[in-house]
């Protein structure tokens, strides 16, 4: 009998994932939190086999709190449950850890066939994920530049392209001003850009930020 977390900021989203998901007779309890804090704190409290995340939360991150809960609760698997379309997010998010992602345009079927599959210990990709990353295979097929980001450095990409400030970042991913340069400095070779504006641009053109 599984417990599920469901974190989203969003009520009704939390309200109506949690009726669908108690029908099944598999799922003994279904939990909510509104942002990423009340997510980790939940964690804490007792033990969820899964996490339903979205990613763009107030607060803290889905980002953060996925690379917080792989290191801290590696026990509780996570699928992230997004309004950012599969091909902006789901290549990096299943590289940080993700046992699936989904995109909320989700039939509710796919949904729970995500989350019975992750409770059995696989990972789950959508049909239309399946197809993106068969397509990727084709070196002429020309692929997000973030794509080829390491999670940390996407981690801190997504940072950046809000408008915080690299001494902020640092404080609250809890690294050294240094080393979060370090990464910015990275991201932007790697992506061949100049400024943090160029950053944010490119983030508003592909849909990375709402």
């Amino acid at each position: 009998m599984a417990r599920i977390l469901i974190a989203d900021d969003h009520a009704v989203v939390r309200a109506g994932l949690k009726q669908f998901l108690l029908e099944d007779p598999t799922i003994k309890e279904v939990g909510e939190a509104a942002t990423g804090q009340q997510a980790l704190e939940e964690l804490r409290a007792s033990r969820w086999e899964l996490l339903i995340l979205d990613i763009n939360m107030p607060g803290r991150s889905g980002l953060d709190i996925l690379k917080h809960v792989q290191s801290g609760y590696p026990e509780t698997r996570i699928l992230v449950l997004s309004g950012f379309p599969e091909r902006q997010y789901a290549v990096n998010v299943l590289r940080a850890g993700a046992s699936g992602y989904l995109s909320k345009d989700s039939a509710p079927e796919e949904l729970l066939k995500a989350v019975r599959s992750i409770l059995l210990g696989r990972r789950y990709v959508s049909s239309t994920l399946a197809e993106l990353l068969v397509a990727d295979l084709d070196l002429d097929r020309e692929t997000p530049m973030h794509a080829q980001l390491s999670e940390r450095e996407f981690q801190i990409f997504c940072k950046i392209a809000t408008g915080k400030a690299v001494s902020e970042i640092a404080d609250e991913l809890c690294l050294s001003v240094k080393t979060v340069s370090t990464y910015r400095s990275r991201v932007l070779e790697k992506m061949n850009f100049r400024t943090n504006a160029d950053i944010t641009t490119y983030a508003l053109r592909n849909g990375l930020m709402q």
